[in-house]
């Protein structure tokens, strides 16, 4: 039979941050999912905050980091084998980078003088 072998199954392939954090190794498993979940919750936030936030009341903050944290444990799972973590650093570094500028160039304006802004 196909599936009957003695062989064990193949592991999946593991990001690099993963396989640093030693997660293809059971004993080290829930250490890296651990620090896979809060390095995916600290990008995840920083790059909401820089590119989709808007003001909202305290209650409505709470619902939405409260979804972000249960809804970050399944993307965690994924980040074992896809460059989740990789992303969401691309990500808010690219948002940064926008973010930054977008603060120069409105500086710059309120700079100039009424008559020349056009």
């Amino acid at each position: 039979m196909l599936f009957a072998s003695p062989e064990a199954a193949p592991a999946p392939s593991m990001t690099p941050l993963a396989e640093f954090l030693g997660a293809s190794d059971p004993e080290n498993f829930l250490t890296a999912f651990l620090v896979l979940y809060v390095l995916t919750n600290a990008l995840s936030i920083i790059v909401f905050n820089l590119g989709f936030a808007r003001k909202l009341p305290l209650l409505k903050n709470v619902v939405i980091y409260a979804l972000m944290l249960f809804g970050n444990i399944f993307i965690t799972f994924l980040a074992f084998t896809l460059p989740i973590i990789e992303s969401l650093f691309i990500a808010g570094l690219v948002l940064g980078i926008y973010k930054l500028q977008l603060r120069r160039h409105k500086k710059d304006v309120e700079a100039q003088p009424e008559e020349d802004r056009s």
